[in-house]
């Protein structure tokens, strides 16, 4: 039995930002392409989608993989309400060695997302 589909979104900033999409758009159009390839990928097959194309980084935070011409592209995500998955920023990776900075904003992102809509269930 299949489960339901996964519907991604792109976080939005307080001042109406959508960072992932700004990242996306600029990058080379091959990219995007890939970019939105593995997206597909990640709404047919949600929590149960492997390594190489997802992985686990922690505190409910995981990355969406894939190469570019730019280099190892990575978009960071989590799941919302089973059946979401909230994009909160990508990067393109410049050693082996995931970003710090990254994963922070990641992590914050998330708990600004949550508090949110914490508040307006109430």
């Amino acid at each position: 039995m299949f489960s339901a589909r996964i519907r991604c979104y792109y976080y939005l900033t307080g001042p109406g930002r959508v960072p992932v999409r700004d990242f996306i758009d600029s990058l080379d159009f091959k990219t995007q392409r890939k970019f939105f390839f593995v997206k597909e990928l990640l709404e047919n097959f949600g929590h149960k989608l492997p390594y190489p194309h997802a992985k686990y980084i922690g505190n409910s935070i995981f990355e969406l993989r894939f190469k570019g011409y730019e280099g190892a592209v990575r978009i960071f995500y989590f799941f919302f309400d089973q059946d979401k998955a909230i994009f909160t920023n990508g990067f393109v990776k410049k050693s082996a060695k995931t970003p710090q900075n990254e994963i922070g904003i990641a992590f914050e992102r998330r708990s600004e997302y949550m508090a949110r809509h914490k508040e307006r269930d109430r």
